[in-house]
């Protein structure tokens, strides 16, 4: 309401109804969204963005929707120091990103908290689509695990993870590795106390592999999408493939993780191998 209060002045009132009051920042990145209605007032509105929050230093638009198998996020430059780059904080670690060639969610952060808490001493965690590591490093900072493996496709963000590993000075605790999970996984030869899989509208094709990793008493968070009253067919997404791997596995519980559109969640569903 703040941004509409302050654009009062240099959009008439039909515009400002285009006008989106809530938008991401990432590090010093604004990152907004603008009607095509409102097109030509871009610029405008992107500057008085900037005077907003005197921390953000550059103004993004988002271009269409995450595209391609690394959910990449088009963004067009509109206001401030002309970068794609920044540094993010987020439960005491610190992360470089470009917010345009990596997937990255500010919105999760209460998320990977939440996960973080749960975690006991000793527990060897994988982390699957880890990205440039928001979901390893905040384990390593917020929990006593032993270690925590990453593995990412996209090179981009792998090398970007390899850098925050580093500059959070956590390379005994966590080990990266680049390449697809189905090939990866067979070549680790482990078995995992806890598995993520971050990758809410592809996550049921990678369950069977989740679950080859899987050991008894092991907890796997399975992220997907869906309306209230689809959440029971989320969870016997996670039931049938269990079945087919002929393990038996108790749900947690089920937990909202954030609007993913009108109506729609990401849902997260933490269940146990037994």
């Amino acid at each position: 309401m703040k941004l509409k209060q302050i654009l009062r002045k240099k959009l008439t009132k039909k515009e400002l109804d285009f006008v989106r009051s809530s938008f991401d920042i990432v590090g010093t990145i604004a990152i907004i969204e603008i009607d095509d209605k409102i097109k030509k007032k871009e610029k405008i509105i992107a500057k008085e963005v900037l005077k907003l929050n005197p921390h953000i230093k550059t103004v993004l638009k988002k271009s269409g929707i995450h595209y391609g198998v690394y959910r990449r996020q088009k963004m067009i430059f509109l206001a401030g120091d002309k970068t794609k780059t920044t540094e993010y904080k987020e439960s005491g670690i610190r992360l470089l990103l470009d917010v345009e060639k990596c997937y990255f969610s500010s919105r999760l952060g209460t998320e990977r908290l939440r996960i973080a808490k749960q975690i006991v001493p000793k527990e060897e965690i994988l982390v699957m689509f880890s990205g440039v590591a928001p979901y390893p490093l905040v384990f390593a900072r917020n929990s006593k695990a032993k270690v925590i493996y990453g593995i990412e496709k996209n090179t981009i963000a792998h090398e970007f993870a390899e850098k925050n590993v580093l500059l959070n000075r956590f390379w005994e605790k966590i080990r990266l590795i680049r390449g697809d999970v189905r090939k990866v996984m067979p070549l680790l030869g482990k078995k995992f106390d806890r598995i993520l899989m971050p990758i809410p509208k592809t996550a049921e094709d990678f369950l069977p592999v989740a679950l080859k990793a899987a050991k008894k008493t092991t907890i796997i968070h399975f992220y997907d999408f869906g309306r209230e009253n689809e959440f029971k067919l989320i969870r016997n997404k996670v039931k049938l493939a269990c079945k087919k791997a002929k393990k038996k596995c108790r749900i947690l519980r089920t937990v909202k993780c954030g609007n993913y559109s009108p109506g729609v969640y990401r849902v997260c569903v933490d269940f146990k191998i037994i």
